[in-house]
Order: structure tokens, then sequence, then C-alpha cells
């Protein structure tokens, strides 16, 4: 299910809070680029293939256009843009099985790729572009980070494992912090809700090149073929193309980052998982994401910060709590400042997960915290 020009327009109708860093979902026009790295020698193969993608990407709802373009300097180097009429249903294609069937025939011509996607601010032109412009959305402000990209990665292990797989995640050298110049590795949280990992990463510069940083470390390694005989999803990370398609349908995209306050030392993080019912998961997510907005203008709230994570029907959400989370409403840590919303949310959830109580809620929503590294300086 992909949110309708309508539904997903709500939200970018209202104040948008200054609290709010980061949001896939204020209504407006989504920019996407895609840098590709061609093999020499096959950049026609590599044109039959996105001519193919294009007939299939038309018909997937949001989409309004794309361009292909080929470096005038260097001919393996290529730049697919799109647009889309917003976030939500390009993120619901991209992080979707279809996707990953889609883009397959493109992988054994392609050396590397980077996706960047931005929401649309300004746009000029001439009268009748202006014209044109006018029914559409653009991002009505700029927001205002906090320099920090947040990205997760979630896979499931087998059952029975899980107290295994614990104990290795838990227990392994953290990384080099430092990537380069311009980049560092700020935090990392893991934690697992029965048999799914939940490994979430901060990062201050560039989050691809933090990713492959983290990847070639050998203590990383060492931790990541550990697990492999435990995973639902095979994988073999000495074959490129099957580290890539897990990796790939392992991402967990952000959504949704508000600060509701400074952090503090007393600041204690959780986890909380959302399974929501098939094709739901962005409208939960957005519905979390509308609350937490709100939230953030209520002093009083034991909520420092709170990132929304969503791909397909799982959706997490990343707190920092002010005191202790036993001590806390939880209606307020769901997200739902007002009880008759946990009616709301409940309709959304898989039907494993329902409850009417608050609290009985909570509990089932917390995943268990297995370490949680912040590096020095960050």
């Amino acid at each position: 299910m992909t949110l309708t020009s309508e539904r997903v327009s709500e939200l970018s109708a209202r104040q948008v809070s200054h609290n709010v860093s980061q949001s896939v979902f204020d209504g407006s026009r989504l920019r996407v680029v895609l840098l590709v790295d061609v093999y020499d020698g096959a950049q026609q193969q590599f044109l039959e293939a996105y001519e193919q993608l294009c007939k299939q990407v038309a018909s997937v709802p949001g989409h309004v256009s794309d361009q292909l373009c080929q470096s005038i300097e260097n001919p393996s180097q290529w730049l697919i843009t799109s647009e889309w009429e917003s976030a939500p249903p390009f993120l619901s294609w991209v992080n979707s099985e279809e996707h990953v069937r889609m883009v397959e025939p493109l992988h054994s011509c392609v050396r590397d790729t980077r996706s960047l996607r931005f929401h649309i601010v300004r746009e000029t032109g001439g009268p009748a572009t202006d014209a044109a412009v006018g029914k559409r959305r653009l991002q009505s402000s700029p927001r205002i980070g906090d320099g920090v990209v947040r990205h997760a990665l979630t896979f499931t292990v087998r059952p029975g494992s899980e107290e295994k797989v614990a104990g290795i995640l838990a227990d392994y050298a953290s990384p080099e912090p430092q990537v380069d110049d311009a980049t560092r590795l700020c935090r990392t949280s893991l934690f697992m809700h029965g048999n799914r990992v939940v490994r979430a990463i901060e990062v201050r510069g560039d989050l691809l090149t933090a990713l492959r940083h983290v990847a070639r470390q050998p203590e990383v390694r060492a931790v990541e073929e550990a697990i492999n005989p435990y995973l639902e999803q095979d994988r073999d990370l000495d074959n490129p193309e099957s580290a890539r398609v897990f990796f790939t349908r392992a991402a967990l995209p952000a959504v949704h980052h508000v600060t509701h306050a400074k952090d503090t030392p007393e600041a204690e993080r959780h986890a909380l998982y959302y399974p929501a019912r098939e094709g739901l998961g962005m409208r939960l997510a957005e519905l979390l994401a509308q609350q937490d907005a709100v939230a953030a203008k209520d002093s009083r709230s034991p909520i420092l910060r709170s990132t929304v994570f969503e791909r397909d029907d799982v959706v997490v959400r990343l707190i920092d709590v002010r005191g202790s989370l036993e001590a806390a409403d939880p209606v307020v840590v769901l997200g739902l400042p007002e009880p008759s919303q946990a009616a709301e949310l409940t309709t959304l959830l898989d039907a494993g997960a329902k409850s009417g109580d608050p609290a009985r809620l909570l509990e089932s929503a917390r995943m268990a915290l297995i370490t949680d590294r912040r590096s020095p300086e960050s």
C-alpha cells in the first residue's frame, strides 16, 4: 500500500516543528539521483537493461518521470534522475522485493552505484513552468539537522539461536570510529525482539563511506562470519552479489527524526518494534512521526529524541528517554499522547502484536538491548 497524494500532504499543511530534523512525510516532491559506474565495454548492455527497467517503473504509483545521462568526460559514468510525487511511494517501491528483482539485470554490468534522495525545496523556470509548479508541492522550508545521519539494518535468525546470536553480537571489539577527515562513527545500538535483530548506527559525515569502512574492519567481519550459520536468509560474504542482496534487504531507513530536548547523561536508549499489518508499515510510521512531532513541543515529555525506521511491514522506533522507562507513561512512550490513539495504532499492527492495554502493548513492543556503544568525542 502506498500513501495517496492527498493523505501524505496532510502533514505538510500543518506547522512543521523546528524539532523535526528529518521526515519523509511533508508531502513534497522527491528527486532521486543515482550515480552509476558501468564496467568498461558494458555501456550498451547497461542501456538495454535501463530501458527495460523504465517500462516497469512507469507503472509504479507515485512515479512522475526519469532521465538517463552519460558523462561527457568519462563514458563509464552515468546519472539516473527520477521524480516522485512524494517520498513514501518511492520508499515503498525501492524497499520492496519487486525492486530487488527489477534491478537485478543492472548489476552484471555495473561496478558501483550511489543513491541520493532529496526533497525539492525551490524550483525556477519560465511562465509555463511557474504555472505548473503552482500545482506541485515543494518542501516549505529547509530542515535544520544536527550533522548526524541515522540508518539501521534488520534481519532474522533461526528460531532457537537467539541466545547464541545475542552473545556473539554483544562481544566484539569496536571498529575504529574515525573513517576519514570528514566521516566518523558516532554510535551503534543493537537490539533483538524474538529472532529479529536491529542494528542502528549514527554517523557524522557520509553514511556510505562509513558503512564500507565498517565492512572492512576485521573485528566486524569476524562477527558477521560468526552469525552466518544462524541467519534465516543465507549469504556468502565472499560473494559480492550475495552480500549486496542481503544488505539491500536488510536496510531499514530512517524516515523521521525529532529532537525533543538536549541529551542528558542519565538518558536511556530503547527500541520499540511495531510489526505492521501487511501493506500498512508506512502508514504506521507516519502515525508515529506525527505524534512525535506534537510531543516534541511538550517540555514534560520523558522522550529526548525519537527516530522512526521503516521497511515494508517492519517499523522500529528508537528513543532516548529521560529517566527510567518503567516510570514513564506507557502511552507517551509508545508515541501516542492520548490513550484513544492507542486504538488507531492497534488497527495498524499485526494481529500477533495487538493489545488494547497500553502497558501490555509497550511490553510486547520493547526490544532487548544487546549493546549500545558510543565512540569517544561523539
